[in-house]
């Protein structure tokens, strides 16, 4: 396997790693990293939303991991045939990983699936394997088995878009989403009531709070101002799922 071929697997990952993310986690809202795994610690939200942090982090790894290995292939990019070693690696990559998590993850593991809380969330879990999965991996092998065209655009232009799609793809996946939850995390000094005082004067709604005051999960309209959380004593008022995750949980485990 070419080393771009190897390099836009790995970036292939990545993407589906973030559009997973994007589109289940933070969009559609249909599940958790660890939504199903069973016991009382996992229904706290904090470790709901720490795992879902941990979860970006590491799609983040692997797509520092996927440019690397193109920028080390980048004398590849010359050939007339390196347009279909991206787009096919790419494709490959893409469709493998929503094999192995629906496969292993969903279930294997079982940890979550596509769709929890549904009556049949199978019917979610193999529509996404064979169309997301299946699918999108047998279009890249074809790609990339294909017979070598005599002539074609040089893989410049397709490795850098391949990589600025990347590059794109990563902020995005921590952009806040219109009607998801924010979290709240206020100063150590902050106790419930001011904290409670503090959202409700915001014109938000708690969905959950922590008893000592530390943070607290709300709904939040859009067109809502952050600035007064921010005058009560707010620390950090965000979406964000790798800050969101990371920061709840440190705050909780100091409180």
């Amino acid at each position: 396997m070419k080393g771009i071929t190897r390099a836009s697997f790995v970036i292939g990952l990545a993407l589906s790693g973030f559009f997973d993310g994007i589109l289940l986690h933070q969009v559609l809202q249909w599940h958790h990293f660890l939504s199903l795994v069973p016991g009382a610690a996992f229904r706290d939200l904090r470790v709901q939303v720490y795992a879902d942090g941990l979860f970006h982090v590491a799609v983040y790894l692997i797509a520092l991991l996927g440019l690397f290995g193109l920028w080390r292939s980048r004398s590849q990019l010359r050939g007339l045939d390196a347009t279909r070693h991206l787009l096919g690696g790419s494709l490959l990559g893409f469709g493998v990983w929503n094999i192995v998590d629906v496969g292993f993850f969903h279930w294997i593991l079982g940890i979550h699936r596509i769709r929890v809380n549904v009556p049949s969330p199978m019917a979610y879990d193999v529509a996404w394997i064979l169309v997301f999965g299946v699918a999108v991996a047998a279009l890249g092998w074809w790609v990339l088995n294909r017979q070598r065209p005599q002539g074609g655009p040089r893989g410049r232009t397709a490795g850098a878009t391949l990589a600025l799609l990347l590059v794109a793809a990563a902020p995005v996946a921590n952009i806040p989403q219109q009607g998801g939850s924010t979290l709240v995390v206020f100063r150590p000094d902050i106790g419930p009531a001011a904290a409670v005082n503090a959202i409700v004067a915001a014109g938000g709604a708690i969905l959950m709070i922590d008893p000592e005051g530390g943070f607290a999960v709300v709904s939040l309209a859009p067109e809502v101002s952050r600035l007064p959380l921010y005058q009560a004593g707010a620390l950090l008022v965000t979406r964000s799922p790798v800050l969101a995750g990371c920061l709840a949980f440190a705050r909780g485990k100091a409180a």
